[in-house]
């Protein structure tokens, strides 16, 4: 039973974020929340360590400055006790030319007295550098132009 109603606060998280609620999004939130996504920071500075509702609606913020039209498409969801993971396949579109980033993500969700307290993601990151970058990064490097 605590599986099925941990999942749907999930995916309330889920919803209320692609919506850009995030009064709605730390509402679900313990005060320390823990965001961790580990990604090149000098190209996504939005993501990264974060602690606390403010840092981590800054995050969710600064995200919302960059992309707009966030949107999801839960794949999998599983559930163990007070531990979420979570298959999605996200879609961006960038503010300043209307490109979609499409990615997948696995994250991973812990809740604490019913609120998510830590959530991890994972994803492909080179890939998501070449969207956002719109360049194709294999092909530099194989021609010799990318610097080592």
């Amino acid at each position: 039973m605590i599986e099925h109603i941990n999942k749907q606060r999930v995916r309330k998280l889920l919803e209320a974020h692609a919506a850009g609620d995030f009064d709605a999004v730390l509402a679900h939130c313990s005060e320390d929340i823990e965001h961790f996504a580990p990604a090149p920071i000098d190209i996504f500075p939005h993501l990264g360590r974060r602690v606390g509702k403010a840092e981590v609606r800054q995050m969710w913020e600064m995200t919302r400055s960059r992309y707009a039209d966030v949107r999801h498409e839960i794949k999998t969801m599983i559930c163990e006790g007070d531990q979420v993971a979570a298959d999605l396949r996200i879609f961006l579109r960038k503010r300043d030319n209307d490109r979609i980033v499409q990615y997948d993500l696995a994250a991973f969700y812990t809740l604490r007295d019913g609120r998510i307290s830590r959530i991890r993601e994972i994803m492909d990151t080179f890939d998501l550098v070449q969207q956002v970058l719109e360049c194709d990064l294999g092909r530099l490097l194989i021609a010799g132009t990318a610097r080592p």
